[in-house]
């Protein structure tokens, strides 16, 4: 792996990150504007990952997804509504609304410690319930060990199981000890058969990071420009606010561009963002969600 690692230009890595990266936020406040706004509600993975989650109200977000364009018709909607394997079913026979993914968590999520047979066989059946998107879990005790073929192997094996379901890699970036390990992390998920790489499952402090969407979104340019194929970045955990979101489209719009402005290659994973976006856009308090 470490060859694989060798392949790509990592020289980035030497610059002052952090300046670079707070100079994008600071500007980001030029796209602060309803068309904008609208176009990240779009990019939103409207998610529910809680201990508590049942039928009822797994249900209630489904009607309400599905109803949203009677109330808010001048409104994209969510990319694709997000919850457990268990509750993909509940979902998928609730859910009208055409045009969004329904993805699952799996493979042992959030910490992915269990057997790789385990792993896949959720997956697979989060797949088989319904699902067209699958977030896994980088296993990270692995990597820290630098056991990379493990962890390549266990995401190809995985995302040989699901077929045509789009596989999302979370790198648990919070816990990733160096903007090194980030890219690292990055480029083996994405050489595994990753469609998309995420920063975080919003269990673990800190989730989501501007630096590390930043490492991740070079690693993505690097990848594409040697290999030709676009792949996804997923901004995950921790974001909240209009100005949350701002900083990684501009993150994304810099280091990707346009083409990447879309939810075919970008979400944000949230569950407040959707009614603060609401709020923003038609300066009135909305809890729709």
């Amino acid at each position: 792996m470490k060859e694989i690692f060798n392949k790509y230009n990592a020289d980035f890595l030497s610059e002052n990150i952090q300046q670079k990266v707070a100079i994008i936020g600071n500007n980001s406040h030029q796209f602060a504007n309803s068309e904008t706004l609208k176009k990240i509600f779009n990019l939103i993975d409207l998610t529910s990952l809680n201990t508590e989650d049942n039928t009822e109200n797994i249900k209630s977000m489904a009607l309400k997804v599905s109803d949203f364009n009677n109330h808010y018709s001048e409104m994209p909607n969510v990319a694709a509504i997000c919850v457990y394997p268990s509750m993909v079913s509940c979902i998928k026979n609730n859910l009208t609304a055409k045009g969004l993914g329904l993805a699952s968590v799996g493979g042992g999520f959030p910490s992915s410690q269990t057997f790789l047979n385990i792993k896949i066989e959720e997956c697979k059946q989060a797949v088989e319930a319904g699902a067209t998107e699958v977030d896994i879990v980088l296993s990270v005790g692995k990597f820290f060990e630098e056991d990379y073929e493990y962890c390549f192997k266990e995401i190809k094996d995985i995302k040989t199981a699901i077929g045509d379901a789009h596989l999302k890699v979370i790198l648990e970036s919070g816990t990733l000890k160096s903007y090194e390990q980030i890219w690292q992390a990055s480029i083996l998920a994405m050489e595994a058969g990753a469609d998309f790489i995420k920063t975080s499952t919003g269990k673990q402090s800190p989730a989501a990071t501007t630096d590390a969407v930043y490492v991740m979104t070079k690693a993505i340019k690097a990848f594409y420009e040697a290999s030709g194929k676009k792949i996804g970045i997923k901004p995950a955990g921790g974001i909240g606010t209009k100005e949350d979101a701002l900083a990684y489209y501009s993150i994304v719009k810099e280091n990707l561009g346009d083409e990447w402005l879309n939810n075919d290659l970008f979400r944000i994973g949230a569950s407040r963002l959707a009614n603060n976006l609401l709020t923003d856009i038609y300066q009135e308090e909305i809890v729709y969600f």
